[in-house]
């Protein structure tokens, strides 16, 4: 008997990868979304059914998400998507190196497709106890931050748009809507290794898998009478923000 249905975006590496991995019981179902397939299916002591989407083009993948999933019940729905900038985080960024092409994936992906999500899974939502949402935003979504990167922080500054009014569409279904805001990330580095050599290998100057995953269970261990609205987690070291 399934316990919880997870729908978790972006499973192939980094985060997702961890999430789906290591955030479900075993008696837990994901239903896992990602362009590539997962190397680590047969790894793990829950179901995982891997259904392959292309973000970037948001109506077609929507569908067919939709197809496989139908009716059933959805307790948690994680969005963690985003791709930024071929030329991002570098010194060599400059935003009229942009392509229209490029600008526009990154729209559809983070944001277009998240918004098909939620409304594709809305009554799926509904049909749960305790339903959560949570969007997987970023430092480059908050206000006054220093860096330089023009359409991945407009996405991530939608997300937040998102978040808050999606929070008054569903208030009264008991609906959580939350969003995440993370700095730079040790995605390099498992979730299961080990925390101290994550800290020693990047000087404790990136954050660690394990203490999103905190962040993410503490949300979803909330009561409906709770609304944890966002957590923002820039590393220790980012002055980014």
């Amino acid at each position: 008997m399934t316990n919880h249905t997870y729908l978790i975006y972006g499973i192939s590496k980094g985060l997702g990868k961890a999430l789906a991995k290591h955030l479900p019981q075993a008696e837990d179902l994901v239903y896992g979304i990602s362009r590539s397939q997962p190397d680590y299916l047969h790894e793990v002591d829950h179901k995982i059914e891997w259904i392959a989407a292309d973000l970037a083009n948001p109506a077609e993948s929507s569908e067919s998400i939709r197809h496989v999933i139908g009716s059933n019940c959805i307790d948690y729905l994680i969005y963690n998507v985003g791709i930024w900038e071929h030329n991002a985080f570098s010194d060599e960024y400059d935003f009229k190196d942009n392509t229209k092409e490029e600008i526009l994936t990154m729209i559809n992906t983070n944001i277009s497709s998240c918004l098909l999500a939620v409304q594709s899974f809305t009554e799926n939502l509904k049909k749960s106890e305790n339903a959560k949402i949570i969007l997987i935003g970023s430092t480059w979504g908050l206000e006054n931050h220093s860096g330089k990167e023009v359409t991945f922080s407009a996405t991530k500054f939608a997300l937040r748009g998102i978040v808050h009014a999606l929070r008054e569409n569903l208030r009264e279904y008991g609906i959580g809507v939350s969003i995440l805001n993370l700095g730079y990330l040790a995605t390099e580095f498992d979730y299961d290794q080990d925390l101290n050599k994550v800290l020693e290998q990047t000087h404790a100057e990136l954050i660690p898998l394990q203490d999103v995953m905190a962040a993410v269970r503490f949300i979803l261990s909330t009561s409906k009478a709770s609304c944890v609205k966002e957590i923002t987690m820039p590393a220790m070291k980012d002055t980014n923000v």
